[in-house]
């Protein structure tokens, strides 16, 4: 009797399974609505997560999740004044011996009118001023302003500026920095806005305001250093690109110093300068330092989005009835290795979203073969709501949400016998069954108590 009984509960476990097997093969699953869930972030920039991909045939759906920075980066604003060289020795050829190759005021100057036109261009914010170095012709004038000329004041007319700085004759016998910084600090106007400096010179300073005997003295590199220090006090933004120095170890008359060393007391490394930014050249390097490193180095913070915090949660049912796998990671950030089951949330971490960048993330939700039938022709919302917190390039927080989400159904076409008369049936059947088997245990059991 105890066999008959293991065989017809056997049969009935195979008969439910079948039942659970046969509703996966034969039900089928739609997407009802697509719509995209989008956050704005910014003016420019957004949150986007979407249904990208459909395999309905294994019950199966892609969802996107895309973060992208559109914000543009801004040019700089303000005042911006262009200090250059004018020394003898800007007309020396950046090839040695050879007098057919450009000289490095040719190099300077075009680069510095590169920069100009770059940085102007649809930019009416900035206002440019240019003032040339170097030491009177006049010995008498020597360490003196005078060591000093406005090329252009203020202006925001790159044709102006450049026109200007093609007319700087190179004519100084030496190098008055002190002069020129002066000069040119006192063309910034006393409105509150950036202030920014760039000096372009080949040389060495050997002369400072009240300062020209014996040259490169001690007193040269206090002054010139001092009122670098001065004007970065101020507020003034400073760049600074020394070149043409073929000897660091020489030493001139009369002092002690050699070149590099006086370098390195007036404006540092590049690595530690003294003051603001400081890069330190051959000849061949000045035009992609010029036009790239100091254009680049002028324009503000990339405008990224910081701290973005994505938290993306899906319904009870999504969760009970659905596999949830990644089809790529996080292509920046890091994200949930797994659903969380204390909310239901897998949670995306992107410490920056840089200008230009894209930040993307793929998963797929699939029904499980052991579903509850009773999600059957329900609206399935594919996840509950998404939630964003970041901050902004002014490194002010924001909190935003949204419930817009993708919505599946799952439908069972119907049969030659309707499914709801198939499942009665076998229901009853196994009814049947198990009242066969209780009424065999109990005619077992009265009869063991008669025996």
């Amino acid at each position: 009797m105890k066999k008959k009984i293991f065989i017809g509960l056997f049969l009935i476990l195979i008969l439910f399974a079948n039942i659970s097997m046969a509703s996966y093969s034969t039900v089928q699953m739609e997407v009802v609505e697509e719509p995209v869930c989008t956050i704005e972030l910014g003016e420019n920039s957004s949150f986007e997560k979407r249904l990208i991909e459909k395999d309905l045939a294994n019950k199966e759906v892609t969802i996107q999740l895309q973060v992208t920075n559109n914000e543009g980066t801004s040019k700089p604003t303000g005042e911006l004044l262009l200090v250059l060289d004018n020394s003898d020795s800007m007309n020396d050829h950046t090839i040695e011996d050879d007098d057919q190759s450009p000289t490095r005021k040719d190099i300077i100057f075009e680069s510095a009118q590169t920069l100009v036109s770059n940085l102007l261009e649809d930019n009416d914010d900035l206002k440019i001023g240019i003032v040339s170095f170097s030491s009177n012709v006049d010995s008498t004038q020597e360490a003196t302003l005078a060591d000093a000329n406005v090329v252009s004041p203020l202006s925001n007319d790159a044709s102006t500026l450049n026109s200007a700085i093609d007319n700087i004759q190179a004519n100084g016998p030496r190098t008055d920095l002190d002069a020129g910084l002066t000069l040119a600090s006192q063309q910034f106007t006393d409105e509150a806005n950036n202030k920014y400096m760039i000096v372009l010179t080949d040389g060495v300073p050997n002369i400072a305001l009240e300062y020209n005997n014996p040259y490169y003295s001690d007193d040269v590199i206090n002054s010139t250093k001092s009122k670098l220090q001065e004007l970065d006090s101020q507020g003034i933004q400073l760049t600074t690109m020394l070149t043409g120095i073929t000897d660091e170890d020489y030493v001139p008359t009369g002092i002690t110093k050699s070149y590099g060393e006086i370098i390195t007391e007036i404006f540092g490394t590049e690595e530690n300068p003294t003051v603001g930014n400081f890069y330190y050249v051959t000849d061949d390097q000045v035009e992609e330092t010029i036009t790239n490193d100091i254009y680049n180095s002028l324009l503000p913070i990339s405008l990224s989005y910081t701290d973005i915090v994505i938290k993306d949660y899906f319904p009870q049912e999504i969760i009970d009835n659905f596999e949830f796998a990644y089809v790529s990671q996080a292509n920046i950030g890091e994200i949930s290795a797994e659903v969380d089951s204390t909310d239901n949330s897998i949670t995306w971490t992107i410490p920056e979203l840089a200008t230009g960048e894209t930040a993307t993330v793929q998963y797929t939700l699939k029904l499980k073969e052991d579903f509850d039938s009773s999600i059957v022709n329900k609206l399935l919302d594919t996840n509950e709501r998404v939630d964003i917190t970041y901050k902004d390039f002014n490194d002010e927080e924001h909190e935003e949400t949204s419930d817009v989400t993708p919505v599946l159904r799952l439908t069972e076409p119907p049969a030659e016998l309707p499914k709801a008369g198939l499942t009665t049936i076998l229901i009853i059947c196994g009814i049947a069954v198990i009242g066969l088997l209780l009424f065999s245990l109990i005619k077992l059991n009265t009869y063991k108590n008669i025996k």
